[in-house]
């Protein structure tokens, strides 16, 4: 008996040391391709982040550039040398925050009626739907806002409050465009909570409405806040509808009746104009594509971080 397990066990590793030897070649071919492609992508970003580097560092370095007064100045015309970015970058916060206030609620709200009240055919059904709105193109979005949507803020609150181009009916048109980026991953988010969750607070007696707000929603509450961050992200990053709605001259103002423009509608309106190569207005464009690219990847790092600290993880 002893000697058949010595010698069981020899041929085992030698079965091993074959399978390892002989690695099969699509496999290894498989393999090198997916490598690929990462590397692609990766090498790309790095790419982009190198020539926005690069021009935008012609820019800060110019003398008629101060970088107290980019950082701190809210007065962009680079005629007569003034380059704040805050002139164009509260404008872009406005956008979004409207968007957000828009979107935010009223992707939650589909989220949770999806995931906690609709039927598996409801769902089958309004789901696709939504997601329908995220492939219209923007350039639809933007004579949206300005052929219906600035009409009815102005016979709402008048035609001399509100602008024909404003930042409200901007960031009004991108909630609704991000609507079903903010419901569709709050809706994965939830649905993928543990229906053990859900039975055991309808066992302690609580109401469906109680255990979508006080169970389901804590018990998703990563998913549904990097859906949060994501869109904000898109919010900021969306160009034409601003550039067509917005307005098309930099404007510091607080009030979202009046027309602003954005960082993203700024860069849209001086790149189609007659602009000299290597000139300062040319080089501005990458600086405020830089920042863009900041803003973007601090809430990306954001979004990663929120995920991490509220996951939860159920066996």
């Amino acid at each position: 008996m002893a000697v058949e397990v010595s010698t069981a066990i020899p041929e085992t590793l030698a079965q091993k040391s074959e399978l390892r030897k002989h690695p099969r070649f699509a496999e290894t071919l498989i393999e090198a391709f997916l490598f690929l492609c990462g590397a692609i992508s990766i090498l790309t970003t790095v790419g982009i982040v190198y020539v926005l580097a690069k021009e935008a560092l012609l820019f800060f370095g110019s003398d008629e550039v101060s970088l107290v007064e980019f950082f701190t100045g809210a007065v962009w015309q680079p005629a007569i040398g003034k380059f704040g970015i805050w002139a164009l970058l509260n404008a872009t916060l406005m956008v979004s925050l409207i968007a957000m206030l828009v979107a935010l609620p009223l992707g939650l709200a589909v989220a949770i009626y999806l995931s906690e009240y609709a039927s598996s055919r409801a769902r089958g059904i309004i789901k696709p739907i939504l997601e329908v709105l995220a492939g219209i193109p923007t350039v639809v979005y933007g004579y949206f806002a300005l052929t219906l949507m600035t009409p009815v803020l102005r016979s709402i609150f008048g035609d001399e409050v509100v602008q024909i181009y404003n930042t409200a009916s901007a960031g009004i048109v991108i909630g609704i465009l991000v609507l079903p980026l903010v419901s569709s991953m709050s809706e994965d988010a939830l649905h993928a909570v543990p229906h053990g969750l859900r039975e055991a607070a309808y066992g302690l007696g609580a109401t469906k409405l109680e255990t979508a707000l006080k169970v389901v929603l804590p018990a998703g509450i990563s998913g549904v806040a990097a859906a949060f961050i994501v869109a904000m992200s898109r919010a900021i990053g969306e160009t034409m509808v601003v550039a067509i709605a917005a307005g098309a001259g930099p404007n510091f103002t607080m009030n979202p009746f009046e027309a602003a423009e954005t960082m993203t509608g700024h860069i849209v309106r001086i790149s189609g104009g007659d602009l000299s190569y290597d000139s300062i207005d040319y080089n501005s464009l990458f600086a405020i594509g830089l920042m863009l690219f900041v803003i973007t990847l601090v809430l990306n790092v954001i979004s990663r971080y929120v995920v991490q600290y509220f996951r939860e993880e159920y066996e």
